[in-house]
């Protein structure tokens, strides 16, 4: 597989023998079109030719010389031929001038060459000569600065080292604009490596590789949506690890936390079962502790079902108009024949009035369920339970309160994150799920929850339901 640094060598060659071949190509078009005109080798090569043409005629006599110069004269109108003898004396001219010259008046004709070859006013002559038995003649090529090219180049090359004074400057004009391509192509190439390479190392195992790239082209922009993938796939991956840490954590939790219930119910079965009890006293004890643990474990396996819901976004929430203050007295009054029995002072502060708010009741009463046994498993150290509800203008509140050792500040998030169990005052049964599900279910119904906790003084769990949804 060929390298990109590879290709752009080959390409940046190509290039420059193709642009060297086209300028070349190119402007001998363009000059056949718009450089028409006659320049100095065309000139010279027309004079040449008619003296060459005299030469072999052998004699400079006027009526040998004046066909050639006719003719030339004809072929090329622009052009003025004149043939001078060593004297400046006029033999021919095809314009029918018979004038003779004198020095001042030859010199005139060449005075300010080459410039007057940009001046449209000023004619401009060449000068040519040629001998017969010693004695010099000469041929006179005058044309106007119009009838000349518009634009012409020669380099006059005396030895090697004057090419040095051309080529070096035409070499670096071709090779900087490439050379910079190549510097420009080299550092893509070497961005886009650096990027490969990254993409290489994403793994859901591995550290996130950060690329700096601070430009705002595509690759600056491809540079920052792969950091921010992979950030995401960091993120994903350390969600993986938390759920799947919380998988082995629960299968640990509900082992221990079926198995020893199990015991109790297979225990006390087999004392009923083989008739090992004393009296009847004991025979009920023994039925209700194995109903007790019965309804634990029931209660166990539906919070897996909980569980099963919230992982397949199964927690569908259908809203009805309710009357909270009267499902709240209800759960109360059941509570409060539970909690006579535990020495508990049970504060309650719900409205006479009717609060009707549009909710999915049964979630409503799972949460509010899910908080009184929070409060009532963690914080009985402190016998009080507390159970509120206010309205707060469009919003109701509803507030669950004891006073048990409290949740430590850094916990206060953390206790709402599945399988989470604060240590100490706060460890026992459960799976840790039980606030997750109540944070769940408020923030399905667009509220949300605080939590407020003082050690053995205030241990408050405030939920806020907007009143319409």
């Amino acid at each position: 597989m060929m390298k990109n640094r590879t290709k752009l060598w080959i390409i940046m060659l190509t290039s420059i023998v193709f642009s060297l071949i086209l300028f070349i190509w190119l402007t001998t078009i363009s000059g056949n079109i718009w450089n028409k005109g006659y320049d100095l080798n065309t000139l010279n090569a027309i004079s040449q030719e008619m003296l060459k043409a005299i030469e072999q005629q052998n004699t400079y006599d006027k009526d040998k010389i004046q066909p050639i110069l006719d003719q030339a004269h004809h072929k090329h109108p622009d052009l003025r031929f004149e043939w001078l003898a060593s004297d400046g004396s006029m033999l021919y001219d095809t314009s029918g001038e018979i004038q003779s010259y004198d020095f001042k008046q030859l010199a005139d004709r060449f005075i300010n060459l080459p410039n007057n070859l940009w001046d449209v006013n000023k004619p401009i002559t060449l000068a040519y000569s040629t001998s017969k038995n010693g004695q010099p003649y000469y041929l006179f090529l005058s044309l106007s600065s119009d009838a000349m090219k518009q634009g012409q180049v020669y380099f006059f090359v005396r030895t090697i080292k004057a090419l040095y004074s051309w080529a070096l400057p035409l070499l670096l004009s071709f090779l900087v604009p490439y050379m910079l391509s190549l510097l420009f192509f080299s550092s893509v190439n070497r961005r886009i490596g650096k990027l490969n390479q990254a993409l290489n190392l994403v793994n859901i195992r591995s550290d996130v590789v950060v690329l700096e790239d601070k430009s705002k082209d595509e690759i600056g922009q491809l540079t920052r949506h792969y950091n921010s993938m992979a950030q995401r796939i960091r993120s994903q991956a350390d969600e993986i690890e938390q759920f799947e840490n919380g998988r082995k954590l629960l299968l640990s939790n509900l082992s221990h936390d079926l198995r020893t219930p199990l015991t109790m119910i297979l225990g006390y079965a087999e004392t009923i079962h083989t008739g090992s009890y004393n009296n009847e006293n004991e025979l009920k004890t023994s039925a209700k502790i194995i109903l007790q643990r019965s309804r634990y474990m029931d209660k166990l396996l539906d919070q897996l079902l909980d569980i099963a819901r919230l992982d397949a976004n199964a927690l569908e929430v259908h809203l009805a108009a309710h009357n909270l203050s009267e499902m709240m007295r209800k759960i109360v009054a059941e509570y409060m024949l539970f909690l006579d029995e535990q020495s508990f002072s049970i504060e309650v502060d719900i409205p006479d009035e009717d609060i009707h708010v549009l909710i999915d009741a049964p979630l409503i009463e799972r949460a509010i369920r899910n908080l009184l046994d929070n409060a009532i498993r963690y914080g009985k150290d402190g016998h009080f339970l507390g159970i509120g509800l206010v309205e707060e203008g469009d919003y109701v509140c509803i507030t669950i309160k004891d006073k048990g050792r409290g949740i430590a500040p850094e916990d206060h998030e953390l206790i709402f994150e599945r399988f989470y169990r604060v240590d100490g005052g706060r460890s026992g049964e459960g799976l840790g799920i039980g606030l997750s599900i109540v944070k769940e279910i408020v923030e399905s119904h667009q509220g949300h929850i605080r939590l407020i906790s003082t050690p053995h003084l205030k241990t408050l769990f405030m939920v806020r339901l907007p009143k319409n949804q």
